[in-house]
Order: structure tokens, then C-alpha cells, then sequence
């Protein structure tokens, strides 16, 4: 199978905004030209009752303050305290901010009868590995303890998020395991990164081809990491973690046209081998950050609609 025809239209539109190549830049230029690509997409949209801006302190790195977005979904039936939901946003730990994943942290919101916290960690090369985890994680816990001054449900977390966010999420999955501080019921992985080695079939078949390449991939992993032996660290790359057993179930998504599929698709497999319920779903004819084609892409919407499915059955089952 090749590129779905309905990408390739959202790649030649992509491409009349004549931006340069990511490893071009310096981070900040990427940066605006990331938020100008994003905001070039069509997306669905999707009302929610309430959202709202907060900024809390992350106690690891001094009170650094964090910025969070929280989505209140509307309707009949929504109960008192409502599931919560914490998304972290892609773009290789370097690019990215709580504005690009709006639209999707409403979507999840409604979709999914839950509050949606999208967390602005710190970015590299400002803040280096493990800066975000830090971030990500402080935000998880800062979530459970404060999950009543939005409504929220402290024994019904899930944490989840797109590449670098999957990523985190992947990461906070483990910590919160190894430190028993609070539990979480599932992570939902949206073709996450998972290793930092560069070395599957995948990379190498989709690496300069579709979206996402293998040197914004070195681009991305200089700027994230302090150096090559980081690449090994399991909370830089989950993949290498040598204990998966006792993490929460697990949704995975992977694109067949991105060089990230098979280490996501490996993640699954580990999980599954510890004990852990993962399911794993490859979407056929597509690419990295597909699921920001809503408008316009069909497998978009039914992504989008299958893992919010997946998040209310284990919150409401």
C-alpha cells in the first residue's frame, strides 16, 4: 500500500507554505514554522462546556512554574467527578506548545466523557533531558492531588499523548509504578517515541521520505539529550526498561509510512510480554502526525474515534 491519497493532498498544501527542512533551523525558527504548519491543518472541532488556563509549580525544579490547559466536556448523564485524561503534545521535545493539540484535547474531552489536562512542559534545548520528564511527571502527580478543584476522579487517571508526548506518557507510566505515588489506569501512546537508537526497519524504510525524517530524528536527539550515553537511559528510551510488568494497560497507535511504527509496535509486544494488556493498532497508508489531518483525512477521524472509545471503555468499565 502506498501514502493514502487524502495525506498526500494534506502534504501539498503543507507544502505551498515553502517552509525549510526542520534540521535547517535553530530551534526557535522551527519553532514558528512548526506553529505556522499546524496551523495551516484542518482539524475537527469539537465544543466543550469550559476550558481553562492554569500555571502550577513544578517542587522538583525550584517552583517552576507549568503551564496546564484543562477541558471540560458537556452533555447529558456527565457525572459529578469525571475521569481525567493528561496529554502531553509532540514535537521532538524541542517544538510544540498546548495551542497545537487544542483541537484534540477537545475532541478526547467530549469523545471520551472525561477532563482533559494538556500539560506545556519545559523544551529543549533551553531544558534538556529530563527536564520534561520531570515536568511530565510533576504535572501527573499535581493532577491526582488536585483532581477535586476541577471535578476530577483521582482513581480514574490516564496519561497519554503524540510522539515525544507518547513518550512522556510512556515514562510517567514507569515512574509512577517505581514510585508508588499514585497509580494510573491506562497510557495512551499515539506513535510514540521510544527508543532514541534510530536503528528499526522502519527508520530506515521511512526515514527521508514521509513527514517526519531521520535527520530531524538526530536534529531532535541532539537538542533533547546531553549526550549519546543518554540513549540508553530507560526514561529516555522506555523501550530498553528492563521491568514492564505491573504498568497500566496500554493503547498504542503507529502509522505504516512512519519511521517510529516499529519501535511502538515493539513497545506493545514488550508490554504484552510482562503481562501488561496492550493493544496496538498500525493505520495503513499513513504518516506521523496524522491524527492533526481530522479535517481532512478519514482514518484520521476513525483514529481519533477508536482511541477515545478505548479511553471511556477502561474508564467507565
Amino acid at each position: 500500500m502506498s501514502v493514502h491519497p487524502q495525506v498526500k493532498e494534506v502534504f501539498r498544501k503543507q507544502s505551498l507554505l515553502g517552509l525549510p527542512d526542520t534540521e535547517s533551523m535553530t530551534p526557535a525558527e522551527a519553532r514558528l514554522a512548526f506553529s505556522r504548519a499546524r496551523a495551516n491543518l484542518s482539524e475537527l472541532e469539537t465544543p466543550v462546556v469550559a476550558v481553562e488556563d492554569r500555571v502550577i509549580a513544578v517542587a522538583e525544579q525550584g517552583g517552576a512554574e507549568l503551564p496546564i490547559r484543562l477541558y471540560t466536556p458537556g452533555g447529558e448523564g456527565v457525572p459529578e467527578l469525571l475521569p481525567v485524561f493528561v496529554f502531553f503534545h509532540g514535537g521532538g521535545f524541542v517544538l510544540g506548545n498546548i495551542e497545537i493539540t487544542d483541537r484534540i484535547c477537545r475532541y478526547y474531552a467530549q469523545a471520551a466523557s472525561c477532563i482533559v489536562v494538556s500539560v506545556d512542559y519545559r523544551l529543549a534545548p533551553e531544558h534538556k533531558f529530563p527536564t520534561a520528564v520531570t515536568d511530565a511527571y510533576a504535572a501527573t502527580k499535581w493532577v491526582v492531588e488536585h483532581a477535586v478543584s476541577f471535578n476530577g476522579d483521582s482513581k480514574r487517571i490516564a496519561v497519554g499523548g503524540e510522539s515525544a508526548g507518547g513518550n512522556l506518557a510512556a515514562v510517567v507510566s514507569l515512574l509512577a509504578r517505581d514510585r508508588g505515588e499514585f497509580g494510573l489506569c491506562c497510557q495512551l501512546l499515539i506513535y510514540p517515541v521510544v527508543s532514541f537508537a534510530l536503528d528499526t526497519a522502519s527508520c530506515r524504510e521511512c526515514g527521508n521520505q514521509y513527514n517526519l525524517t531521520y535527520d530531524e530524528m538526530l536534529w531532535f536527539r541532539a537538542h533533547y539529550l546531553q549526550d549519546e550515553e543518554q540513549i540508553n537511559d530507560p526514561l529516555a528510551s522506555p523501550l530498553l526498561a528492563g521491568d514492564l510488568s505491573g504498568l497500566p494497560q496500554a493503547v498504542i497507535v503507529t502509522a505504516e509510512f512512519d519511521p517510529l511504527r516499529d519501535e511502538g509496535e515493539l513497545y506493545a509486544e514488550r508490554l504484552a510480554s510482562f503481562g501488561v494488556a496492550a493493544k496496538a493498532k498500525r493505520y495503513l497508508g499513513m504518516v506521523h502526525s496524522f491524527f492533526n489531518f481530522s479535517g481532512e483525512v478519514d482514518a484520521s477521524k476513525e483514529a481519533l474515534a477508536e482511541t477515545a472509545a478505548e479511553l471511556k471503555r477502561v474508564f467507565y468499565t
